[in-house]
């Protein structure tokens, strides 16, 4: 029996990864996103901190520093640790969809479980993001707004850089929601309806 997995991808201050928990709590599955970084750090030995500093992020272009044997491929060719990260996330994502039911925020989850996904992108109108970040952060104005434009310019980098896809072509994804519109209850309802059509 397939598992009933739904993965979120979001625009920064869209609330998805707290629309994604609260999902997760409601329908009793699992929920990774940091999670999957702490995971992946278990699982190859190399410091959380390592693995949080390149999360979600494309790798520069500018070269990079070798911190660990992880970086270095077959041919002793030198790997960012962007893509380290990226293979080993991936591995364990396709292992979660084949043991439990669970939500998935970020990484590519959408690109990478192409068929058995219920694939999500949140979003919202970018003054809505900013004054969200204002009061979560509690940040002023300019600062918020930098904030805002920045993570999603990373997102979008990230993302287009894995996958060679377009992070805002809605036609890959099942379904796209403006969080301003909905309450997060009625968000998270309609996520929970649509998962279990899936």
């Amino acid at each position: 029996m397939s598992k009933r997995i739904i993965t979120i991808n979001r625009m920064y201050g869209s609330n998805g990864r707290i629309i994604g928990k609260a999902l997760a709590e409601e329908m009793g599955i699992g929920f990774y996103d940091r999670e999957l970084i702490e995971m992946a750090s278990s699982k190859k030995q190399v410091p959380l901190s390592q693995f949080a500093e390149v999360d979600e992020k494309r790798p520069s272009p500018w070269g990079f520093p070798i911190d660990s044997e992880l970086q270095l491929g077959v041919d002793r060719y030198p790997i960012p640790m962007n893509d380290v990260l990226f293979g080993i996330q991936r591995e364990i994502i396709l292992s979660l969809s084949d043991q439990e039911d669970c939500v998935i925020v970020g990484r590519c989850a959408n690109n990478i479980l192409t068929d058995h996904a219920l694939k999500v992108f949140i979003y919202a109108p970018f003054e809505d993001r900013v004054q969200t970040v204002m009061k979560r952060l509690d940040r002023e104005e300019k600062s918020a707004r930098k904030l805002v434009k920045r993570m999603d310019k990373e997102r979008r980098a990230y993302f287009e850089f894995f996958t060679d896809q377009k992070w805002l072509d809605m036609g890959q994804y099942d379904l796209c929601i403006d969080s301003s519109k909905f309450s997060q209850e009625e968000v998270v309802k309609i996520l929970k309806e649509a998962a279990m059509k899936k």
